[in-house]
């Protein structure tokens, strides 16, 4: 599979002639085509297996308490998550642009993330600058990403153990033409060794992840022609930015 970076370079020469585009551009599709193959050919087996996994449990609770059952369940919702994924980093780069209501958009995002921090001792704070224009965004894919970054924030918050004022904060702000959104949060915090490779594919530190997260959040903001960067402090927390430019325009989806 491709890096980011190595991405980063065939736009680079995708631009230098028609010609050269137009091959890569065939040659890139043809690559999504055969993942895509390959992971429908395996989830469909893998739902399966699932499902027959599910009927077991219901005709005979008692597997419940068998050894190694509750771990080949979690491998298995792992491999779920992991194909999921794998679609989501494949098809990152193919925008449904439509026009959004930018406020209320990150309005309902922060209502959704607050609602699943209920349970939690978590703070969220939420600031959406009313001044935010509509813009075109694939917004099913903006969601994700956005709802990917709290997600993890709160993943770093939860898994530091001595905070005292566990918080997450969403910043979004119309700035030079730019909506930028900030997910900062005072969880663990990323080591500046890692910092350098957490974006690219299949490069987690998580215990349960997949490794392509931030690369589909990546994927999917240099589609929209904007960026995502990170700063983070072990033991003081992280702060994602994405910087997207304001689109006003009618355009062809990608």
């Amino acid at each position: 599979m491709f890096s980011a970076t190595d991405y980063d370079k065939l736009q680079q020469i995708m631009k230098e002639s028609p010609e050269k585009n137009e091959l890569l551009t065939r040659l890139l599709e043809s690559h999504r085509m055969e993942i895509s193959t390959i992971s429908h050919e395996i989830r469909n087996p893998l739902t399966l297996v699932y499902s027959t996994l599910q009927l077991i449990e219901t005709q005979h609770p008692e597997v419940t308490s068998f050894r190694h059952w509750t771990e080949m369940h979690q491998d298995i919702e792992y491999m779920k998550q992991l194909l999921e994924e794998l679609s989501s980093y494949n098809n990152g780069e193919r925008l449904h642009l439509s026009s959004v209501d930018t406020e209320s958009f990150f309005q309902t995002i922060s209502l959704s993330f607050a609602a699943s921090l209920l349970d939690t001792d978590i703070e969220f704070t939420s600031r959406i600058s009313p001044e935010l224009p509509e813009t075109m965004l694939d917004s099913t894919k903006i969601k994700q990403t956005i709802l990917n970054l709290l997600g993890n924030a709160r993943d770093a918050v939860l898994a530091r153990t001595d905070n005292m004022h566990p918080s997450i904060s969403m910043d979004v702000a119309l700035e030079d033409s730019h909506i930028l959104i900030s997910v900062s949060d005072t969880g663990c915090g990323i080591s500046s060794e890692d910092m350098n490779s957490i974006f690219e594919p299949f490069v987690t530190h998580k215990r349960t992840g997949t490794g392509l997260g931030l690369a589909v959040a990546q994927r999917i903001v240099h589609a929209h022609h904007g960026s995502i960067c990170a700063t983070s402090k072990v033991g003081i927390g992280s702060t994602f930015t994405i910087t997207l430019p304001v689109q006003q325009d009618t355009q062809q989806e990608s």
